[in-house]
């Protein structure tokens, strides 16, 4: 029976990165139809607003479909979901932002770099040096993110859409250490991610209120069907489910079967990257070409995915 619940918790948290797989392209191809609508607006003003729209709205069913769930939310409820809420607004900005300037597939491979910020991390906090198979993650994972950002060594800079990437690493990897404190569990997770919606939403609104230029941009936008239809896609998909499974299932598996089942994430980005945006573009009613397998992608999203691997079935003391 346990090995049996194992198993499904297993397949379920791989249906969860493939959830957040399809929010790369549908993220993407949101940005641009909001561009198209209200064009010469800051890059930020849109990605501030798709994450309001995408979790407030989010936040609005969990509350309808436990009215009382904000009365019952314990103080320690609260603060998980204030934090995590803080982390994962600043890392989903910074990163919506970067599928402005960077491919999708190259986004979610980026995104992957927190599966070497959070080891070494946790062996800063314990006192602890990193091991011989932590170092050479971290040297794989530095190498796939030169080839896969296409790192210009004369210059010795990233494009803006891989450096915005890396800080949103920075963000969810804080987020990925406050969910794991001991003194939160037992917490309901349902409540505590009715907070952290909610905290998303409240702190990303004065962002998109500072680039608005008119009241009117919110009626321009909500006016297009075609537009709301994807980012009901995005909270019903890649954010209600995605993370009410993450929060139901992964406490039923070990840390190390957890770590390989997420680094599937972006392999489903980059296959959903190949086909979605060429279904997506006729009915968005703008241009948005399907992204093609490159050298580039096939090696640095390689050496990512080996790193990645080493590091979840590395033992837990490091």
């Amino acid at each position: 029976m346990q090995r049996s619940k194992r198993g499904t918790a297993t397949l379920l948290l791989l249906l969860t990165t493939a959830a957040w797989g399809t929010s790369f392209p549908l993220g993407k191809a949101a940005l641009a139809a909001m561009e198209r609508a209200l064009p010469g607006r800051e890059s930020w003003f849109f990605s501030a607003l798709l994450m309001v729209a995408r979790f407030g709205l989010a936040a609005l069913i969990l509350w309808l479909a436990q009215p009382r769930a904000f009365a019952r939310l314990t103080a320690y409820e609260w603060r998980q979901g204030i934090g995590l809420g803080l982390c994962a607004a600043l890392g989903m900005l910074f990163q919506a932002n970067a599928l402005g300037y960077s491919a999708a597939s190259t986004t979610a491979f980026l995104t992957q770099f927190t599966c070497v910020l959070v080891p070494l991390a946790v062996f800063y906090r314990d006192r602890r040096p990193p091991s011989a198979r932590v170092g050479l993650c971290i040297a794989l994972v530095l190498a796939g993110v030169a080839v896969l950002a296409q790192f210009d060594w004369h210059t010795l800079r990233l494009g803006r859409g891989e450096g915005e990437t890396l800080i949103s690493a920075v963000f969810f990897t804080g987020q990925i250490l406050w969910l794991e404190r001991g003194v939160f569990h037992g917490n309901d997770t349902h409540r505590v991610s009715l907070a952290m919606f909610g905290t998303i939403a409240l702190v990303l609104a004065p962002v998109v209120w500072f680039h608005a230029r008119r009241a009117q941009d919110l009626a321009v936008l909500a006016a297009s069907w075609p537009l709301v239809a994807v980012v009901l896609t995005l909270t019903l998909l890649c954010s209600l489910f995605a993370f009410l499974m993450m929060n139901r299932w992964q406490p039923q598996v070990d840390a190390t079967t957890a770590g390989i089942v997420y680094c599937a994430e972006p392999l489903f980005a980059t296959v959903f990257a190949l086909f979605l945006p060429g279904w997506i573009a006729p009915f968005l009613g703008g241009p948005y070409a399907n992204e093609a397998i490159t050298p580039h992608l096939l090696l640095g999203g390689a050496l990512i995915t080996l790193a990645n691997f080493l590091i979840a079935r590395a033992p837990r003391a490091g």
